[in-house]
This record gives structure tokens, C-alpha cells and sequence, in this order.
């Protein structure tokens, strides 16, 4: 199985979570394989029994695994690195600081590993402080090109930009946008992303000319009940991706 995302165009790559296995595979059916389906290490006790069962998602969706933290916890970063070194999966979430613990224990690096940065309310800074113990002390501030290189030093693919809060931060944004288009970088812009604000946010990466995009859809598409991404919603995502890439 493939190590590498299957973004449309060589442009987009949706990231969603899966309620279920049968449900990954309807997700990754309705994008037409065009997304990484997110699987949370959080919902299991063990790095054993998450890696039996995140082998078993990722071969029904041909590898297009996410190895999630749930809702960015620093806490489980030490536990997606060593997940994600025995599953190999096609993309890895972390907080700032654990991206290269997860590059080193994958042996490769072809496998994206994203570096979770927040919003500070200032265009052009970034918080790199999201680590476990780091998150706990005083806000480390950074402008956003320092960022992205110190991500790169430490094996990264792309900026996980979160909570961006849909459009609240969307002129940080903007400014995360241009800096990973300049320093070609991925982007995945994270939070409060529902189908009504989805193409104005990948609109700005796509303008910026960041090379590579994967917005992360999560709790606004999920049916409450069932606990399932919806299907459907993956499908217009996908649209609404198509229209703006061509």
C-alpha cells in the first residue's frame, strides 16, 4: 500500500474522521480516494490494540490512514509516534513539538507529518508552544516563517493550523497562507470548517498558491446519532474542491 495521499489535481486532499470502518470506506468512496480518513488515538487504551485495529482500517481504504490525537491533545502525541511507527500510515497528526520524535520512528519520510501552530490573534505569529508540557507554560510566540522552518528542520511536511474557529482568524490565515506558499509548504487549515465557510477557507490557500492543501472537515459533518461522517458531505466537499482547483 501506497505511503502517499491521493490529493485531486496534485492540489487537495480532504481529511475527515471515521465513526466506523465501514464508515472509512464510504468516506473514502465518496472522495473518490481524494482524502485522508482520520482515526483518533485517543479512543483506544493501548498502542497495541490501536495498531491491530488502524491496520485493519487502513487496508479497506488503501492506506489513506490519518493517525489523529483528538481535538490536538499533546497528551497522545508520544502515542500516535509509536502508533504511526508500527502501522505506517499515509499522514500523521502531532503537536508542534512531536513532529520529530514521528519522523525519526517512521524511518521514512514519505508519510506526511503535520506540526499543530495556533492562532494568536496577531496576522503573522504563531503559538508553537502545543506540546505537552510546553502548552502548560507561558505562550511561545514565533513569526510564522520561523514556523515553518523549524518544522522543516524537524522532518514536517505541513502546518496544522488550529483552532482557526472557521472564519474568526481568517486573516491570520491569510498571512499562515502566503508564508507556506513562499517557504513551499503544505498547509491544513483546522477548525470550525463546516460546508458553508469550506470554500472561502481552501479559496485563500488555493490563491495564496500553497502547493498543497488538506482541510480538515470534522465535527460539522458528522451525524450526532450515528456518530458516522456523512457520506453525502464528503461528496459536496469534494464538489466544491473540483470547482475551485479545475
Amino acid at each position: 500500500m501506497t505511503l502517499k495521499p491521493k490529493f485531486y489535481q496534485n492540489r487537495v486532499c480532504l481529511n475527515v474522521l471515521a465513526g466506523s470502518k465501514e464508515n472509512a470506506r464510504e468516506i473514502w468512496q465518496a472522495a473518490e480516494g481524494h482524502v485522508l480518513v482520520g482515526v483518533l488515538s485517543k479512543n483506544y487504551d493501548s498502542v497495541a490494540s490501536a495498531v491491530a485495529d488502524m491496520r485493519e482500517y487502513a487496508a479497506l481504504i488503501d492506506n489513506a490512514l490519518s493517525v489523529g490525537l483528538g481535538a490536538g491533545d499533546p497528551y497522545q502525541s508520544a502515542m500516535v509516534s509509536a502508533i504511526s511507527a508500527e502501522v505506517q500510515p499515509q499522514h500523521v497528526n502531532q503537536v508542534f513539538t512531536g513532529v520529530a520524535t514521528s519522523r525519526a520512528l517512521l524511518g521514512q519520510s514519505e508519510t506526511l507529518v503535520n506540526g499543530l501552530i495556533s492562532p494568536t490573534g496577531t496576522p503573522g505569529l504563531v503559538k508553537i508552544s502545543t506540546g505537552p508540557l510546553s502548552s502548560q507554560a507561558a505562550d511561545g510566540i514565533v513569526p510564522i516563517e520561523t514556523a515553518i522552518a523549524m518544522l522543516k528542520d524537524m522532518g514536517g511536511s505541513s502546518v496544522k493550523y488550529f483552532p482557526m474557529g472557521g472564519l474568526k482568524a481568517i486573516e491570520e490565515f491569510k498571512a499562515v497562507a502566503d508564508a507556506c506558499a513562499q517557504q513551499d509548504f503544505w498547509l491544513e487549515p483546522t477548525g470550525g470548517i463546516d460546508l458553508e465557510n469550506y470554500e472561502a477557507i481552501l479559496k485563500i490557500a488555493l490563491d495564496a498558491g500553497v502547493s498543497k492543501v488538506i482541510p480538515h472537515v470534522y465535527s460539522s459533518i458528522i451525524d450526532k446519532a450515528s456518530g458516522n461522517t456523512r457520506p453525502a458531505d464528503v461528496s459536496t466537499l469534494l464538489a466544491i474542491t473540483k470547482k475551485l482547483v479545475g
